[in-house]
Formats: C-alpha cells, sequence, structure tokens
C-alpha cells in the first residue's frame, strides 16, 4: 500500500466541524500531492456518493469514498478529530476519518488493497493502535500493514465455529450471504469481514460473496445448495440472485451486516426454524430499496420502512399513470374533452374519423389508468411482504375502487395486505404445509381478511376522507391556493426525486385518477415546480461561467433537456456540490412557480412531459410565466450566494491545473 498514502496524507489533529469540511481538508492534502487533480470536482463526486448513503459506521469511523475522473491515482488520506465529526453513524460522531479516492478506471489491485483496508477496519486492535499514534509517519505506516498493530494485553479469542458449535453430532447451521455497496471499495468488504466474525462467535459457518468492486466470484453452487439460509446485505442489486432461491432470506442494506451482523444471523435462523422461504426474482424484479439499502429494510426506524414501502408502490404505479395519463391527454388534444363521452370502440370504431382515434387512445388511456390504485396497493403490500402480498394487495385495491375510497384507499389497502402477510408469515408452520403456503395459503386468507377490512371496517370512512379531501381541493381559491402552491413547490425542489418529491407528485397523480377542476390544478403546479432546479442551474452555468467547476458547466447544458423534459433529478450534480447555496436557491424559485401556477388557475391532464405537454395545459402562456418567474429567481439566488463565496475565498482551479499546497477555499 505504499503508493496510497504517505505522511503527508495524514492529518492527527484535524479540526474541521462537518463532514464537508472534513472531506475538503482531507481532499486538499490530496491535492498538494498531485493525487486529485480538481477539488471542487472530486468533493462533488465525494458528495454524490454521501447522498446515497451515509458513510459512518458504528465505533467512530468515517469513511467517505468515491470513484471520480478527477483523481490520477488511487489515494488514502486518514484524519483524527478529538471532538469528531458527524457522518450518520447510529452510535454518534467519529474521530477517526479515511478518505478513500479511486480513478473512475481504477485496476483491480488497488482495489483489493483498499478493501483489505475495509476489512482490517473491523479490528479493533487496528482502530485502537490509530488513536493512539502521535506520529503521521508512524500512523501511514501502520495504514499500509508496515508498522505491526501493539499487542493488546489481554485478549479473549473468538471461538472457532467448531468449538462454539452446540454439542451433539448436528452439523453447525450454514448461512450464505452477499454483501455489495454502491461503490464496492469499502462497504462491501466490511460487511463481509463482520459477518464471517459474528458467525465464527455463534458458531455458524457463513460464506460471504462480496460483489465489488475488486472482482465478483460467485459461491459454489454446492455451498448455496447445503447452506440453511441466506443473508443479503447490499446497496445495489444482487447479481444472479435466482441462485438464492427457495431458503429463508435476510434482506437488508450493508450498513446493517457491518453494524449488527449477530442479529442478521440470529434472524435467519429463526427464518428458518419457521420455514420461511423467500420467492427471489430475477434481478431488477424485486421490492424496492430499502432503509437500509436492501430491499427488506429489515431494522430500519418505522418511519424509515413506511415511507419505503410507500415509494415502492408508488415508482411501480408511475409507469402506469404516466402511460394513461399521457395517452388519455393526448385524445383530449385530437378529440377534445367530450370524447370521454364516446361509444366504446369495440363496438363502434371509423378508420377514417379523427374522433375514433381519440376515443380509442382515450380508452386505451383510461384501462391503463383504472390500474392506478391496484397497482399502488399491490406493490405496497410486495414492498412489506414480497410476492405473498400482491394478491391480497390487488384485491385491497379493487375494492378501494369499489367503495369510492379512491388513493388514499389505495394506501390503506396495500399497507393492510402487507401488515397480514407479515402476520401470517410469523406463525409456525408444519413442513408438510410450507411449500403451498406462499402460493395458496397466504394469499387465501390474506385476501379474505383485507377483504373484509376494506369492505366492512375501514372502506367507508376512507371514502368519506378521500370526498372530503376531493370537496377541499375544489374549493380552494385565493390565497389557500397559493400557500399550498408554495408548499408542494417547496416539497418538489427540496430533494429533487427524493422521498418529499415523490410524496408531491403521488399525491398529485392521485387526483387524476378522478380528475377536478381542485386536482388539475395540483398536478400543474406540482409538474411546473419540478421543472425550475434543472432549468435554474442550466441558467446559472450559462449566465455565469466562472462560478462553475468545468464538469458543472457540461452537466448544465443536459440540465436544459432535463429540465424542460419534467426531470428535477438533473440538478442533483449541483446540489451534491453544494447544497447550502443551491437547495435554498432551487426551493425558492419551486415556491414561486407552485404559487403563481395556483394563482393563475392553471391546469394540467398530463401528469408527466414538461414543456411538451404545453398545448394541454390550461392557460398555458401564464403557465410558463410561472416556470420562468422561478427559474429567474431560482438563478438569480444561487450565482448571488456563490458570487458572495467567490469573494472570500481564492477561485478553484480548472482540472488539470498545477495546484500547490496552499488552501483553495472552504465551503460553508
Amino acid at each position: 500500500m505504499s503508493e496510497l498514502i504517505t505522511a503527508e496524507l495524514v492529518d492527527l489533529d484535524l479540526s474541521a466541524a462537518t463532514k464537508d469540511a472534513a472531506a475538503r481538508s482531507l481532499a486538499e492534502r490530496m491535492v498538494a500531492a498531485h493525487r486529485v487533480t480538481d477539488l471542487d470536482g472530486f468533493l462533488a463526486d465525494v458528495a454524490a456518493r454521501e447522498a446515497q448513503m451515509p458513510t459512518g459506521l458504528d465505533g467512530g469511523i468515517g469513511i467517505p469514498h468515491c470513484r471520480s475522473e478527477h483523481v490520477s491515482a488511487p489515494t488514502l488520506a486518514f484524519g483524527r478529530s478529538a471532538p469528531g465529526i458527524d457522518f450518520g453513524a447510529a452510535d454518534g460522531p467519529a474521530d477517526l476519518i479515511f478518505l478513500i479516492a479511486a480513478p473512475a478506471g481504477a485496476d483491480d489491485d488497488h482495489l483489493t488493497i483498499l478493501s483489505g483496508l475495509a476489512r482490517r477496519l473491523m479490528d479493533p486492535e487496528f482502530t485502537a493502535a490509530l488513536r493512539a499514534g502521535d506520529d503521521p509517519g508512524t500512523v501511514a505506516a501502520l495504514i499500509r500493514g508496515e508498522e505491526p498493530a501493539p499487542e493488546p494485553e489481554a485478549t479473549t479469542p473468538i471461538p472457532a465455529a467448531e468449538e462454539a458449535a452446540p454439542a451433539g453430532d448436528d452439523a453447525p447451521f450454514r448461512i450464505v450471504a452477499v454483501t455489495s455497496c454502491p461503490t464496492g471499495i469499502a462497504h462491501t468488504y466490511m460487511a463481509a469481514e463482520s459477518l464471517t466474525a459474528a458467525g465464527l462467535a455463534e458458531g455458524v459457518e457463513v460464506t460471504v460473496e462480496t460483489q465489488g468492486s475488486a472482482g465478483f466470484s460467485k459461491l459454489d453452487p454446492a455451498v448455496i445448495a447445503r447452506a440453511d439460509a441466506v443473508i443479503w446485505a447490499h446497496d445495489v442489486e444482487v447479481r444472479e440472485k435466482a441462485r438464492f432461491g427457495g431458503k429463508p432470506l435476510v434482506d437488508v442494506g450493508v450498513k446493517a451486516g457491518i453494524n449488527r451482523p449477530a442479529e442478521l444471523i440470529a434472524e435467519a435462523r429463526r427464518k428458518a426454524e419457521r420455514g420461511e422461504i423467500a420467492s427471489v426474482p430475477q434481478s431488477g424484479d424485486g421490492p424496492e430499496s430499502g432503509a437500509d439499502g436492501g430491499s427488506g429494510a429489515e431494522g430500519a426506524h418505522f418511519g424509515v420502512r413506511l415511507r419505503t414501502y410507500l415509494m415502492s408502490g408508488v415508482s411501480y404505479m408511475v409507469p402506469f399513470v404516466a402511460a394513461g395519463g399521457l395517452l388519455i391527454a393526448l385524445s383530449f388534444a385530437i378529440g377534445g374533452y367530450e370524447i370521454v363521452d364516446a361509444k366504446s370502440v369495440a363496438d363502434h370504431f371509423v378508420w377514417g374519423q379523427l374522433d375514433s382515434w381519440a376515443a380509442l387512445l382515450n380508452q386505451i388511456g383510461s384501462a391503463a389508468f383504472g390500474f392506478l390504485v391496484p397497482v399502488l396497493a399491490g406493490y405496497i403490500a410486495y414492498g412489506m411482504a414480497d410476492r405473498p402480498a400482491l394478491v391480497p394487495g390487488f384485491v385491497g385495491g379493487a375494492i378501494a375502487l369499489t367503495v369510492d375510497a379512491g388513493f388514499l384507499g389505495g394506501l390503506v389497502a396495500g399497507l393492510l395486505a402487507g401488515a397480514v402477510v407479515m402476520a401470517i408469515q410469523r406463525v409456525p408452520v408444519h413442513a408438510t404445509l410450507r411449500g403451498i403456503m406462499p402460493v395458496l395459503v397466504i394469499p387465501l386468507i390474506a385476501s379474505a381478511v383485507v377483504g373484509f377490512l376494506m369492505f366492512i371496517v375501514v372502506g367507508k370512512p376512507i371514502a368519506a376522507l378521500q370526498s372530503a379531501l376531493t370537496d377541499w381541493l375544489n374549493g380552494l381559491s385565493g390565497s389557500n391556493a397559493v400557500i399550498l402552491g408554495v408548499v408542494l413547490g417547496l416539497m418538489m425542489c427540496f430533494d429533487m426525486g427524493g422521498p418529499l418529491n415523490k410524496v408531491a407528485y403521488a399525491f398529485a397523480v392521485g387526483g387524476l385518477a378522478d380528475p377536478t377542476d381542485g386536482s388539475l390544478k395540483v398536478m400543474a403546479a406540482v409538474m411546473a415546480a419540478g421543472m425550475v432546479p434543472p432549468l435554474a442551474m442550466a441558467l446559472a452555468t450559462t449566465v455565469r461561467k466562472k462560478l462553475f467547476t468545468k464538469t458543472e458547466r457540461e452537466n448544465g447544458r443536459a440540465a436544459w433537456v432535463l429540465g424542460a423534459s419534467f426531470i428535477t433529478e438533473g440538478a442533483i450534480p449541483f446540489a451534491a456540490a453544494d447544497p447550502l447555496r443551491v437547495i435554498p436557491s432551487v426551493m425558492a424559485g419551486g415556491a414561486v412557480t407552485g404559487a403563481l401556477s395556483m394563482a393563475f388557475g392553471c391546469t394540467l391532464r398530463a401528469p408527466h412531459g414538461g414543456i411538451f405537454v404545453v398545448p394541454l395545459i390550461g392557460e398555458p402562456f401564464l403557465y410558463l410565466l410561472a416556470i420562468a418567474a422561478g427559474t429567474l429567481v431560482a438563478t438569480a439566488l444561487v450565482v448571488l450566494l456563490k458570487g458572495a463565496r467567490r469573494t472570500v475565498t481564492a477561485p478553484a482551479p480548472e482540472a488539470g491545473a498545477e495546484v500547490t499546497g496552499s488552501r483553495v477555499g472552504v465551503s460553508a
């Protein structure tokens, strides 16, 4: 590891107070060592990785890392902070901070070395030696592996699996595990090490497949076949997941594998004892990523899990909304709004009549929209309890439509279906019934229970609430409508594709299932505000190029198209690089746009499309004026804030420019 870290890359008195400042301080040492060519560009990549998942680990460790085109050679910088810095770990601040920089095309040898460091971080003797070191050169040598950690005075050896195994001739409980993280540099291997060590302590045989950047060696099929259970600790899609089908599965994020491996092993044993057999889908066919990063979101806080379940349903619902809504909107453009009263095209269709084609599009779109609530409910349930919950979820969603409970009824039905299935799965059953449980018994019982609850208990009250909400939207006028527009605009622009953004969007598209004048105004305000962040950043990079890095200016050109297409995520690279200036600016612009759209009475029947569906918008010129006003406000604010920073810090160098060891600037 001699090329990765030197004494100059070690700071034993790191004075930074925030994780952004810590990353900047350590990155400046990399710049001085000519390992990083563009400080701001590299920090933007670090921030983007941090936005995916906090990099703090239990035990006082922060390990920000990324791959970046601005890194010329694999590099590691280390800082030690006496007060500690919050990197998002559950047990508090980190005092040991490792900044790992890997080139975009880093070779496997260097990544293997970095993965070795990640494994050593799980060794308490190694971290204790780092805390005790008083010389940068000695600490660098220790990290490189050239300086052994001091021997502890007394230790209690971890028992080997065969020593800790229960008495008797029974074979040990066997688990196969997969660990992976977005960059495949650190968390992947730390989770593997943690699970293996916990298995030794528990007398469990744990075999781990690390799907990281240093390589992907598949487990022997015979090892998988012998396994009693499976653990996935992952933040990216597990590769070739069908290999693990037919076994009890614990599905969590990679940090859960690092921080609580013993709990995961215990959960795997409990599932095996209950006979729970997971239905493992092919890649891309599983529930949405959970709060811990994995599909299951197991162990996360209830509020986080609830958000994950709802976002799972929304993500599967959106394609139905987009396809159906755009088809309906196109039918209105061709045949007018009265086309909804046309006869069924199955009985009456004239090839040469434009109205017949408009009616065809309208009825296809309406059919797609008819799936909106059942799909929402079905996939909320699926996100909670996997495939056995699909049937009761869809049934509950269909009943929600029958009793006029609408979008809110679909939300409740999905949560009920998932909860009922999860409860049934916890009931121990005889081995002879395990094979038919997910296919017959669970869908049968859960559908009956959810149907009873939706028809008899909760359906009518939810329908009354849905009706009240519809009446409230229809009655919005004046200041009330403007205030709602401000709130929706702020939500759309705060996390740009994240949970708050999706909540606002789901609220809007839910109203399209039974459109009213109020719900159409909400849809218009949501889409208008969602276009502001990328458009504002595109304009800012055009009018004040010197405030942005070369990479940001290139992203700005793409942001024009993304913003015009209502893809709010086009502003994420800018927000990740400078969140304290970009996010408040675009939120202000989104609030202005949402307020003006509601004040102007603009309406929209299409759930997506950006400027390409302007002909379908009520008051289109005022709508464009609202978007332009919000974009100008956001642009002016971000230019003002970035310009103010520029006056108190030296300008950042362009990519490839020679940088001395002096400080380049401190980000707030």
